[in-house]
């Protein structure tokens, strides 16, 4: 697994996409750090850039990739290799170069900008840490699409159907759904709503530990209601890590039946 997951990281980190993907962080986390003049200010601003962003770029470059590298794959698997360890490999190759580019695009900024040794340096890894795992979760969506879907344009459908649901379509459900029942105690609901949406879950999370209460909205309100915020930030936190681990378990257990 080491082998591949080494031949694509260094296949990945060293193409445009990652480049430009780095670039464009360095850029637009300088500009907002530079109009903002504030760590807080800026952190907020970045949170919405990432929560859009990177789901969107880890979608469309995970399934990119897959379908680029499925004679690799043909190749690879034709060896006596086992599957669990090609597509874990190349799974953590994708994840961890596209993570790489994001740390380094965000993270030179606001180190330039005096964020370590700060008082908002805990507020600013949790950003990172946020990013990081939508990073995760969203390449390990695209590639089980692309490796569900044999048809590139289905796939491409589908992963971009993912984000788009998860990023726009789920709020506005989610929504409507406390409009029809907002004669009942919607609070319950609105939490598990919340845990089926890792975007949201990522804004609950920053919101919680920056504490900005005027920002919260409904479901940050809820979480900090039920739960306090040292205990949301814990709920938060472990069900990220689950939209990671459960999806890599089928992920296995799919590419182990999986004929190319």
């Amino acid at each position: 697994m080491f082998k591949i997951f080494k031949y694509s990281f260094f296949d990945l980190i060293r193409s445009t996409w990652s480049l430009v993907y780095l670039l464009f962080f360095l850029v637009i986390t300088s500009a907002i750090l530079y109009m903002s003049g504030d760590l807080t200010k800026a952190i907020i601003s970045m949170m919405n850039v990432i929560l859009m962003l990177i789901p969107l770029v880890s979608t469309v470059f995970g399934a990119i990739y897959l379908y680029n590298s499925r004679e690799f794959a043909e190749l690879l698997l034709a060896q006596p290799i086992k599957r669990k360890s090609f597509f874990l490999g190349q799974y953590l190759g994708l994840s961890i170069s596209l993570t790489v580019s994001f740390l380094i695009g965000v993270g030179l900024p606001f180190i330039f900008w005096g964020v370590i040794g700060s008082k908002y340096l805990s507020n600013f890894l949790v950003l990172m840490g946020v990013g990081l795992l939508l990073g995760f979760i969203f390449s390990l969506l695209s590639y089980w699409v692309a490796l569900r879907f044999e048809n590139r344009i289905k796939g491409f459908g589908f992963a971009l159907f993912i984000w788009l649901f998860m990023s726009v379509i789920y709020d506005g459900i989610f929504l409507l759904i406390l409009i029809w029942f907002e004669s009942y105690p919607t609070e319950n609901l609105a939490i598990i709503l919340t845990l089926f949406n890792p975007i949201d879950l990522g804004r609950v999370l920053i919101m919680l530990f920056l504490d900005t209460s005027a920002l919260m909205g409904y479901t940050g309100a809820v979480f900090y209601k039920f739960f306090g915020a040292l205990n949301g930030i814990l709920i938060s936190s472990m069900t990220l890590f689950l939209w990671i681990i459960i999806p890599v378990f089928f992920l296995v257990r799919y590419a182990n039946k999986k004929d190319f």
